[in-house]
């Protein structure tokens, strides 16, 4: 990673130079310890200083459809430098089973049932990629019964499940990720150093977006017709949905458009802004007041044979305040696929993150003060296996992952509130010592769960 100062404007150099390069050089070397991505040698364990660092950690899958395969072939691939061993798999359907066992080999075990799984005492971490809503039952189970957690984004379905899984994280001290890799990507950490330094004063706003742009409507997946009511759990997978339906082919592959399952944008590509720019803000807070707007007024759907109009957005806004007086926008869609710069704004200097750069760039006002500065090839970047031996190493060490509960809560509560204003066409203001939601004028608003609206 290279460092530079972008020539100062006139009347610069003056005597905050050396301190400017000073705060630099300390925010860069304060971000080289948060990514040391474990290299072994065949056969080597990590380091014995860390804790439990010289037992081979053993991970189980509950969940292999398609982002559960993607975990099972990376973790495989990496087992050797993450000092891992696979050996477990659970699905409801029986190809998926068949397929995961293949894949990882050796004496690999399948489940019908996840706690199944979970009663092995010899399964040190799970990795659950289920459909949503049964994020919360396997985390929470996984952690009761001693495992770490591995939990793909989002990391809940609703707003109070992710209370459940914080509350069983500090009752369990189990060690909890969310699947949302760009918060190993060290450009974020980078920026959160600045931040804390004081180079950009008072934070005002933060911006980013997750763009797409699907002719034949996204999420539109192909149906293996395999899968039928005689090779899969039907009811299990459907587990505390609310509008039960009998076995839908559409509905198992391609769940991500409809609400009893998912909260599409909102669940799906914008936790993957939320995660890293809230980290990058250096202290992430719960939002205090969420207002969400979206639409599916292209109907991409149409352009697929045999399938459904969705029930979730095919564009959606998400506007934020923070206590701290910290706002946000972020923006996402599956029918255009401009999208904007991750920013965060300072009172004082604004930062923006792109690629493998940072760069800080001072306000008129206070050209003085501030000397812009660029950070330039910054490593790692956006990655699913730095992401998870970032979660293999925080198990090791008992620490707090990049995307750990702390972060993941305050991410989940502000993607719940933005779906249940979007669904509610209400602004939602958030207390989070009470976990309650109101309207401006105080009327207080129950958040959304199974059951509370017809696509629950």
């Amino acid at each position: 990673m290279t460092h530079s100062n972008v020539p100062p404007t006139a009347g610069g150099e003056s005597r905050r130079k050396f301190l400017k390069k000073a705060t630099a050089a300390s925010a860069v070397a304060a971000t080289a310890g948060l990514f040391k991505t474990p290299v072994y040698g065949q056969n080597q364990a990590p380091s014995a200083n860390v804790a439990g660092a010289n037992n081979r950690l053993v991970v189980g899958f509950i969940g292999v459809g398609g982002q559960g395969m993607a975990h099972v072939r990376a973790q495989k691939e990496h087992a050797q430098q993450n000092n891992i061993a696979l050996a477990a798999v659970n699905d409801v359907w029986t190809k998926r089973i068949e397929g995961a066992k293949n894949t990882i080999g050796g004496n690999c075990q399948g489940y019908d049932d996840y706690r199944k799984l979970l009663e092995r005492n010899d399964i040190d971490a799970v990795t659950i990629s289920t459909v949503d809503h049964w994020h919360t039952k396997c985390a929470v189970d996984a952690m009761n019964s001693g495992k770490h957690v591995y939990v793909e984004k989002p990391m809940t379905r609703y707003l109070m499940e992710a209370f459940e899984i914080y509350d069983a994280v500090k009752k369990t001290g189990k060690i909890l990720t969310v699947g949302s890799q760009g918060s190993s990507d060290r450009k974020y950490h980078v920026a959160a150093e600045l931040i804390k330094s004081g180079k950009t004063g008072q934070l005002v706003h933060f911006q980013g977006s997750y763009m797409r742009n699907n002719p034949n409507g996204e999420w539109n997946y192909g149906i293996d017709p395999d899968a039928t009511a005689a090779t899969l759990d039907w009811q299990q997978w459907l587990g505390p949905i609310h509008k039960k339906v009998p076995f839908n082919a559409d509905h198992y592959f391609r769940w991500r458009k409809y609400y009893p399952y998912c909260a599409g944008l909102l669940g799906d590509l914008i936790p993957h802004r939320l995660h890293p720019l809230m980290l990058a803000t250096g202290n992430p807070e719960f939002p205090s007041r969420v207002a969400s707007v979206g639409n599916k007024k292209v109907g991409t759907d149409r352009n697929t044979p045999n399938t459904y109009e969705r029930d979730v957005d095919e564009i959606v806004q998400l506007i934020a305040e923070f206590p701290s007086g910290l706002t946000a926008w972020v923006t996402s869609a599956t029918i255009n696929e401009q999208g904007v710069t991750d920013m965060i704004r300072g009172h004082k200097a604004s930062i923006t993150l792109s690629g493998n750069r940072v760069e800080l760039r001072p306000e008129r006002s206070f050209t003085d003060e501030i000397d812009p500065e660029r950070i330039d090839n910054i490593s790692p970047g956006e990655s699913v296996p730095v992401h998870e031996a970032n979660w293999f190493q925080s198990i090791r060490e008992n620490k707090q992952p990049n995307a750990g509960i702390d972060l993941a809560v305050k991410v989940q509560t502000l993607i719940s509130l933005a779906e249940i204003s979007d669904r509610l066409n209400v602004m939602c203001l958030f207390d989070e010592k009470t976990r309650k939601i109101t309207t401006a004028d105080g009327k207080e608003v129950q958040p959304l769960t199974y059951g509370t609206l017809e696509l629950s």
